[in-house]
């Protein structure tokens, strides 16, 4: 889905200087101040030159290459919330996505030995977040912590909206067959809605970030949903509502259970936010 000047080097014991002043065995008071003391205190003001081992004067400091997202703004939508089950009247309240009414949030799926979707989608976004303000980003998470209640699929939608955001990425996994497995990446149709102007710009990015997912993760295109792990939906309101560029990711099945010993794995987790954040720079710099 954020110039120093050189460095001039003042040496104090490097540079010779000289002082006149009136006392015992010295100038006489009124007399006119030693000609190289005066010379010498010019020399001590001058700025010493940088030079390098071999004492030739170095080059400049040159200014450092601006980062590759400065100025954009992505919005990571972590899917779910660690205490929506502590609260299913909260998250079961039904909100209009303009096709059709939905319950406001869900739990998310988990893994067969219990590894929750929602910290998965915590823990890969948290690893995003920092990439992508490494990048030179600004980077706005739709919820704080993993152990809240929601937000509902309409504010999350409403977050990127605020934002202006030049694009937002909802991280999920999914909860298939245990026979199925591999990736895909949901993108919006058009509703007569609001999502209607930024359809292309999510097709965009659906396909950039499913090229660069699959090349850092190695997972597969999806077995059982989707072409070629690409999926168009209108029945998603954190997509129906969006008016910025935005798409769902399933990064793979939790009930499989070779993708599940993946993704309980914290370096298989960080492969998987690099190749987001690269997904979201290819879209965002061509």
């Amino acid at each position: 889905m954020r110039a120093l000047p050189a460095s001039v080097l003042a040496v104090c014991g490097l540079i010779v200087s000289a002082c006149g002043g009136a006392g015992s065995g010295g100038t006489a008071a009124g007399q006119a101040a030693n000609p190289a003391a005066t010379q010498a205190g010019s020399q001590a003001r001058t700025p010493a030159v940088v030079t390098d081992e071999s004492g030739t004067p170095a080059p400049a400091e040159r200014a450092p290459a601006p980062k590759p997202l400065e100025g954009k703004t992505v919005v990571i939508d972590p899917g779910h919330n660690g205490g929506n089950a502590r609260n299913p009247k909260a998250i079961n309240r039904k909100v209009n996505v303009l096709t059709q009414w939905k319950a406001c949030d869900t739990t998310g799926t988990a893994t067969n030995d219990g590894y929750s979707e929602a910290a998965f989608t915590w823990d890969v976004s948290k690893r995003l977040v920092k990439i992508l303000k490494n990048r030179g980003a600004t980077v706005k998470l739709t919820r704080s912590s993993n152990t809240g209640v929601g937000p509902c699929i309409t504010e999350r939608a409403a977050i990127g909206n605020r934002s202006k955001a030049d694009a937002a990425i909802s991280v999920h996994a999914d909860g298939s067959a245990p026979a199925n497995h591999g990736f895909h990446v949901i993108m919006p149709k058009k509703i007569n809605g609001p999502v209607d102007p930024v359809v292309k710009q999510s097709s965009d990015l659906g396909v950039a970030v499913r090229d660069a997912f699959r090349k850092g993760t190695g997972l597969p295109y999806s077995t059982y949903i989707g072409n070629k792990a690409l999926d168009y939906r209108n029945d998603l309101g954190g997509l129906n509502l969006s008016t910025v560029p935005k798409i769902f990711v399933e990064c793979g099945n939790m009930r499989n259970a070779a993708e599940a010993a993946k993704f309980r794995d914290a370096q298989f987790r960080q492969r998987i936010a690099l190749a987001l954040a690269n997904g979201l720079q290819h879209y965002l710099t061509t």
